[in-house]
């Protein structure tokens, strides 16, 4: 018995769909998620090869099925019956693809307001490059912008720099004074993305504040209520994190792969993320905007560690800081320079000698 051709598209349909689903469910390609965000990400990534890798074995199996059924065979010498075209297929192959491309645009565009990222309500003027912008320091500076004419608003970049630097251990390791705070681009949020939303912790214990500070080539992390300064940051699961960022040179990106957020450190801008770890481990911070010929050697630890380990980590860095600095100032030979004395102490902090060195300037 023949079975129809429909029978056997609806069949078709079915097994790619089914192995399209457990693909797009099964295809190990991200790492572990390690924050509450990860999922919206993971979820649109999922999405993505699930229509991917149905689209391919579509296309594919189609190739694959012609080249056999239509293939010459021995003593064929005929030529194959003209095309003209057909203008249905036509357009539901345009049709398709095109409903495909928007669907996932929406579902991108909602994860990224999920994770706080555009503001609709931006009504700032677009910003213009100017000669002030071109001359300041640093290679990357030059893609900086700033208002034209200035603007009357407030200038929030400048208020950020404001609160973080009332921290001492920030005000250290920042060269704020040498780089103006220029004014939001339109339509990128507040000083940059929001990652994560907080309505569900509220009544649980606030969340933890980091002052991160990108430089050529290392990360360093100042916590303003302790007044640690560490080149390994270290956060406590269950605890929201903010994260107020900015450069000192050039522009850098923070981007931690399990965590799926990434987000540029730019000179004369506060960055601001906010994310929920989850999973305990050490995971690797990566500089993903290329910052100078060590720009590969540019990464950090994160430890993802319980409440307990945390406070535990906290208390040892306070005293290690304490003793550190008492040592310093009572055996401190006059004939040393600060950086050069403080070099073997700063293993004690978990930051590598040639990064005082970048600090001291």
């Amino acid at each position: 018995m023949k079975i129809p051709s429909s029978i056997w598209t609806l069949l078709i349909g079915i097994v790619l769909t089914l192995v399209s689903l457990w693909y797009g469910q099964n295809h190990g390609l991200l790492p572990a998620a390690a924050t509450d965000e990860a999922v919206l990400v993971d979820g649109l990534f999922n999405a993505m090869m699930i229509i991917s890798t149905g689209i391919f074995l579509l296309v594919e199996g189609i190739l694959i099925y012609s080249a056999f059924k239509y293939r010459r065979r021995a003593g064929d010498n005929e030529d194959g019956p003209p095309v003209e075209g057909n203008v249905p297929l036509e357009i539901l192959w345009t049709a398709i693809p095109a409903i495909i491309v928007i669907g996932i645009s929406v579902y991108s565009f909602d994860v990224y307001n999920e994770i706080g990222g555009f503001d609709p309500h931006a009504i700032h003027e677009a910003p213009m490059m100017n000669q002030e912008s071109m001359a300041m320091p640093g290679s990357a500076m030059a893609a900086t912008l700033t208002d034209t004419p200035p603007s009357t608003e407030p200038n929030l970049n400048q208020e950020k720099s404001d609160e973080a630097m009332q921290d001492p251990a920030t005000a250290e390791v920042r060269n704020a004074d040498q780089i103006p705070q220029l004014r939001n681009a339109p339509g990128v949020g507040i000083v940059a993305p929001t990652i994560g939303g907080t309505p569900d912790k509220a009544g649980k214990r606030a969340g933890l504040q980091v002052n991160v500070t990108g430089l050529q080539y290392a990360w360093i992390f100042t916590y303003p209520e302790t007044g640690i300064t560490t080149g390994e940051m270290h956060v406590p699961i269950g605890r929201e994190v903010q994260i107020n960022m900015t450069a000192n040179d050039v522009i850098h990106a923070f981007w931690v792969p399990e965590f799926r957020l990434k987000q540029d450190a730019i000179p004369g801008r506060q960055s601001e993320i906010r994310f929920t770890p989850k999973k305990a481990g050490d995971y690797a911070l990566i500089c993903a905007e290329l910052c100078g010929p060590y720009h590969g050697a540019m990464r950090a630890s994160v430890v993802v560690e319980t409440e307990e380990a945390f406070d535990k980590w906290e208390q040892e860095q306070l005293v290690a800081s304490k003793e550190t600095l008492n040592q310093a100032v009572a055996v401190n030979p006059a004939d040393l320079s600060p950086n050069e004395f403080l070099a073997p102490y700063t293993k004690d902090l978990g930051i590598q000698p040639e990064i005082l060195h970048q600090v001291h300037h």
